[in-house]
């Protein structure tokens, strides 16, 4: 909003030139973001509080020190999130980029599944919410729509390809079916993955900001020929401007942890994890970094793996690996204070994100 009325007034007045730079604006995104976090953040708790009676509903089948430490908390914390993402987004991206309201589509329309889930659980006073099967139908919906529109606006061969890290400029055409697919799957993956993670204060949104911090910079660099050429790495042209989205991201996110940090004044619910794994599903697909998020988001992988094997093993043998899943409520089984897994898994977030980051050198 800002950049496209702006910058037609850059003639008259040199100083407007800023917003032609997209490392300026991901900047003022992210200030801005962490700014509406801020002013917004109590007056939604507050009103979550007054509407929530109760707060959410804490399983009965999970840790026991939850059903003390957490009770009365209230959720739908996640709106916090999109608010401070939305609006700083159509501040300072150009709305005039098809893959700046992709990602906006993808994570409001997961946002709003997540919403509806937490609002069931909320009024029901119980731990489930939608059924799982409607729950993941709109969220394929929506994943493939996006996905339709990305191909539309992306130059072939890039539109329907799979880029392998660690490879100099290779992609596999997987054609329009397949490829439609292959994102509906990294993108339902992902947010299912955050949302398999959100369990403790303050322990998804670490990871989320993390990995949306390396894919602004993906973005970036993808976006620029200059750099994408020096790096060997395919060149989206127009991708740069999610640098602006992720940035936005990572500023929600701070201002969300404030009121998130143990102990928690607000957990961002499905509405939040949703929403937040959507978005980084959404931006590795336009990057062409897909095989890359599962490296970056790689504490996220586990946390699913975790639960899976939990799965298998059980029906199986009737034998668990691990005294509960996800992966972090087997660690509070064992002891381990909440505040110590979080700031373990945050490390473990943030070593896999570097090795992430070096798959753009490692060609």
């Amino acid at each position: 909003m800002l950049f496209n009325w702006l910058v037609q007034f850059s003639d008259q007045l040199g100083i407007l030139n800023l917003f032609r730079y997209i490392t300026f604006r991901t900047g003022g995104a992210m200030i801005t973001a962490l700014i509406v976090s801020f002013i917004c953040g109590p007056m939604i708790i507050r009103w979550l509080r007054k509407h929530q009676h109760g707060g959410q509903p804490i399983r009965t089948d999970g840790p026991e020190s939850h059903l003390i430490t957490k009770v009365g908390t209230p959720t739908m914390g996640g709106f916090m999130i999109l608010l401070a993402l939305l609006v700083s987004t159509l501040m300072w991206a150009d709305l005039r980029n098809g893959y700046v309201w992709a990602a906006l589509g993808v994570t409001v329309g997961y946002g709003m599944i997540g919403f509806i889930d937490d609002y069931i659980k909320v009024t029901r006073r119980h731990s489930s919410g939608l059924p799982g099967k409607l729950k993941l139908l709109l969220q394929i919906f929506i994943a493939a729509a996006a996905t339709i529109w990305v191909v539309s606006i992306t130059r072939e061969p890039l539109s329907t390809s799979l880029a392998i890290p660690f490879f100099k400029n290779v992609l596999i055409d997987l054609g329009g079916f397949l490829f439609v697919v292959f994102a509906v799957v990294v993108m339902v993956g992902s947010s299912n993955a955050v949302n398999l993670t959100d369990g403790l204060d303050g322990l998804a949104i670490g990871p989320v900001m993390i990995a949306a911090g390396v894919f602004g910079l993906i973005a970036y660099i993808i976006g620029n020929s200059v750099f994408s050429n020096y790096l060997q790495v395919h060149y989206v042209p127009g991708a740069g401007e999610l640098s602006i989205f992720c940035g936005a991201l990572v500023g929600a996110g701070l201002g969300f942890l404030w009121y998130n940090a143990p102990p928690a004044m607000v957990f961002m619910g499905d509405t939040g994890s949703l929403s937040m794994g959507g978005a980084l599903g959404i931006v590795s697909v336009i990057t062409k970094h897909e095989l890359v998020l599962a490296i970056v988001g790689g504490l996220f992988v586990l946390e699913t793996v975790s639960v899976i094997v939990q799965v298998i093993s059980f029906k199986l043998t009737g034998r668990r690996v691990f005294q509960m899943a996800p992966l972090h409520h087997h660690f509070e089984k064992k002891g381990w204070a909440e505040p110590t897994i979080v700031i373990r898994f945050w490390i473990i977030a943030l070593i896999l994100a570097l090795a992430g980051l070096a798959t753009l050198k490692l060609r």
